[in-house]
């Protein structure tokens, strides 16, 4: 009766401790993945963009698009046509957003084409992307002008479906994806150019990097943008500078390349701060905003 007693306690406790872990706060919750500066780009900054991702096979092994949004800002959608998508840009989310976009698609794939699914507070136990996804598998975004890979069918037949379709497709903002660099994007907002530039290495080490290249007056992307600050996202930070309004994508890819490789040498350089670098630190903290 004894030993039944206490490992009732124990089982007890256990379920506790994996509640707990269930829901939990995760700081960085993406962590891991090879592609989780875009990732994030496309839950916090990218109007309309996909990228094809490969489940495990264990997960069943198939393809799945990952996107910015879906249709009612879906979580995932087994679509008519077979394919399934997943939404990182939700009205909700719990403390771990990896494990609702795995959720997500799990569920939709079990579903009848046709389901969606719905983001939720709650999503209880279970695997996260960093377990469901082939990480080998190419992760390309594609950056859209609309959402019109949404292939809505009522879109052509229904005229509210159609007008509600044009309205969120004039809502975007026109975005590109460098091609020099990984995981920054070029866009334009409320008539100003903006260049956003996510980067995993963690905040201690990027912020001490570019007080360096301010302290140089070199914190420009080599010659077109003035720094604004950055933004924290999920465990990341995305620094933003801004160009003369009208500048191109095209004119800014060869000098953010070699303002990348500048950057890459601040990141890795074991000298100490100077008393500038340290000053100009201060300021660039102080510009920081979180924004999940």
């Amino acid at each position: 009766m004894g030993k039944k007693s206490k490992r009732s306690k124990e089982d007890l406790i256990a379920k506790r401790l994996a509640r707990a872990q269930a829901t939990a706060f995760v700081a960085r919750p993406f962590a891991d993945l090879p592609f989780e500066a875009d990732l994030i780009c496309l839950r916090e900054l990218v109007p309309a963009a996909t990228a094809t991702a490969k489940l495990k096979e264990e997960f069943g092994g198939h393809e799945v698009t990952i996107t910015s949004l879906l249709p009612a800002a879906w979580q995932a959608w087994h679509r008519e046509d077979g394919q399934i998508l997943a939404g990182m840009q939700v009205p909700v989310s719990s403390t771990d957003p990896s494990r609702d976009v795995a959720r997500g698609i799990l569920t939709a794939a079990k579903a009848a084409p046709g389901s969606s699914v719905e983001s939720t507070t709650e999503p209880g136990e279970g695997p996260r992307l960093q377990d469901i996804l082939d990480v080998t598998h190419p992760f390309d975004v594609r950056v859209l002008e609309t959402f019109d890979y949404w292939k809505l069918p009522e879109a052509e037949t229904d005229s509210d479906v159609a007008a509600a379709l044009e309205q969120a497709n004039e809502s975007i903002a026109p975005t590109e994806k460098f091609a020099s660099v990984d995981s920054a994007y070029w866009t334009e907002m409320s008539g100003r150019t903006y260049v956003r530039w996510a980067r995993p290495e963690g905040e201690d080490r990027i912020v001490d990097a570019l007080a360096r290249l301010q302290a140089e007056k070199a914190n420009d992307l080599g010659g077109p943008g003035s720094f604004l600050g950055y933004f924290r996202a999920h465990g990341i930070i995305v620094p933003v500078w801004e160009l003369e309004f009208g500048t191109q994508v095209d004119d800014v890819e060869e000098p953010i390349a070699e303002f990348g490789k500048r950057l890459d040498e601040a990141l890795n350089t074991s000298e100490p701060l100077s008393t500038e670098a340290r000053r100009v630190r201060s300021g660039i903290v102080a510009r920081q905003l979180t924004i999940h």
